[in-house]
């Protein structure tokens, strides 16, 4: 038992005799965790340092914050002592990585694994919790640069209101309950439109978090808030390939989601659910401009809109003689970036598989997306099933779609939706 955890918490010299605090921490972590998912406030606070008054006041908050929210498990590992420096203070002190591991009861079919670092103090012969993260503790602990900062949880940021839908449940920070059931409402519709283009299995319901702001969406991703600007919603999740898909969040930022209008809210939290929907057939095999076209692919099925319409960007490129020579690149994703080239970037991976639905059909396009998924690396991934599903290489690919972009988007194209087909 004791070698395991001292190769959990990093040993792995046998020459090195275990670290004697592994085993008490680790009862630390185990009694913190239990209180959580007993509910247990007492219990929980017992683990809390009672001289740290400011941080047990903010582990009160939390606490009471993750009241509303579902969980059917919740629990830490210890990933390893030090590694940052322990928040300032009296006795002796020591600073521990770990891993926060939780599911959400009825929709997480794999955890939700966040990294957090605790500063630990002793008393007696017993460890308790004395800051978590590197800036909460006392007055005289030194400030964190930016990167040193661990991804927010959505109850970090206060108290979590949840409204259950049909095929979703919505969690949201710092709005009313209307609004959250708007929310759920939409993905309610979300959910049965990627249905009907994806015949896969899946989960077939979305966690949608709602923070109160950019930057606190930005928080719960670990960005800054520019980098997700004019952003209305995106999806976290590792990309799959192992089997094992993990458990996804749909992000709303509201700034940017409260500006669109019924149609626009609709085709956002279609795509974020068409990345749920595929995330065990995306893998880093897939280039972002398939698995981003996909999405808006999915999104746009069921709408009564034409290519001039949603691609504005790339129509005046187009309609100006710069006519894209190849399918963009992942790097032409970055939300960091030219706005240009990243609204761009998304019209053409579109178009690209409304082209392939087009003129193959739907079904080829779904098995497309999955033979690109399941190729062993990037390299040849999209070759080799442009040429096993298509019947085309990748040249003659390119081609083909940038003819398509001429006759979509020019100025004599006409503005007629594309007939929905039935995969």
């Amino acid at each position: 038992m004791l070698s395991a955890l001292a190769a959990m918490a990093g040993w792995d010299d046998e020459s090195e005799k275990p670290d004697p605090d592994v085993r008490s921490i680790q009862r630390l972590l185990e009694r913190r965790a239990e209180a959580v998912r007993d509910r247990d406030k007492d219990a929980y606070l017992a683990t809390v340092d009672r001289v740290a008054s400011r941080h047990r006041t903010d582990q009160q908050r939390m606490f009471d914050d993750l009241a509303e929210v579902p969980l059917s498990s919740w629990q830490y590992r210890l990933v390893r002592k030090g590694g940052f420096p322990p928040v300032v203070g009296t006795g002796r002190r020591v600073a521990v990585q770990v891993e926060l591991s939780y599911r959400i009861k009825g929709y997480d079919t794999a955890p939700v694994v966040a990294p957090q670092r605790f500063t630990l103090v002793q008393h007696g012969h017993r460890w308790y919790v004395a800051a978590d993260e590197v800036f909460d503790g006392e007055p005289g602990a030194a400030a964190p640069v930016a990167d040193q900062r661990d991804v927010q949880q959505l109850w970090d940021q206060g108290r979590v209101s949840v409204v259950r839908g049909r095929h979703s449940l919505v969690l949201g920070v710092g709005h009313d309950r209307r609004y959250l059931q708007d929310v759920a409402e939409t993905a309610d519709g979300a959910v049965p439109a990627v249905q009907r283009a994806w015949r896969g299995p899946w989960a077939g319901r979305v966690v949608v978090q709602v923070p109160s702001s950019l930057g606190d969406m930005a928080g719960l991703l670990g960005g800054s808030a520019s980098g997700y600007r004019g952003i209305a919603a995106v999806t976290t999740g590792e990309i799959g390939g192992s089997g094992t898909v993990p458990a996804d969040r749909v992000i709303v930022n509201p700034d940017a989601y409260d500006v669109l209008g019924d149609l626009g809210r609709r085709v956002v939290m279609t795509h974020e659910s068409a990345h749920v929907a595929t995330r065990a057939h995306t893998s880093p095999s897939t280039p972002l401009w398939l698995s981003e076209g996909f999405a808006d692919w999915i999104g746009y099925r069921e709408t009564k809109t034409y290519p001039r319409q949603v691609a504005p960007e790339l129509t005046r490129s187009v309609e100006s003689g710069k006519l894209p020579r190849e399918l963009p690149g992942d790097a032409d994703f970055g939300f960091t970036g030219d706005g240009n080239v990243l609204a761009q970037a998304y019209e053409q991976g579109w178009l690209a598989c409304r082209m392939i639905a087009d003129q193959w059909g739907e079904r080829k396009l779904v098995a497309f997306y999955r033979a690109v998924g399941k190729a062993p690396d990037r390299q040849g991934a999209v070759r080799e099933a442009l040429r096993r599903e298509l019947g085309i290489s990748e040249d003659e690919f390119t081609e083909r779609w940038r003819s398509y972009l001429k006759k979509q988007l020019g100025a004599q194209a006409e503005p007629q939706p594309r007939r929905q087909q039935v995969p």
